[in-house]
């Protein structure tokens, strides 16, 4: 079954460009695992409570999901991560 998911992506204060910077360097990681960037999109935000970037990804499993999120190349930038978003979240589409 295919998970679709819509991510939405929060930047830590100032820090806008490295946040879309990390996710340059992921998401061509999806296709070594059987994902698909649907699309990408950048926000024009009213205020900080908005998103600044919302991305739709297919999966063909859970476990291609699981291989992603797991990718030793990706939980390497972690750091990366971790400077420059200040809040995810995951919705499943239908």
């Amino acid at each position: 079954m295919t998970l679709r998911l819509c991510v939405l992506l929060w930047p830590l204060p100032g820090h806008e460009a490295d946040l879309h910077r990390y996710e340059d360097l992921v998401l061509p990681l999806l296709d070594e695992h059987d994902g698909r960037l649907v699309a990408r999109e950048h926000v024009v935000r009213g205020s900080d409570a908005e998103p600044v970037e919302v991305q739709v990804i297919e999966f063909p499993s859970q476990v291609a999901m699981d291989a992603y999120l797991e990718d030793p190349r990706r939980l390497a930038l972690e750091p990366d991560r971790a400077a420059a978003v200040a809040r995810t979240q995951i919705l499943r589409l239908a």
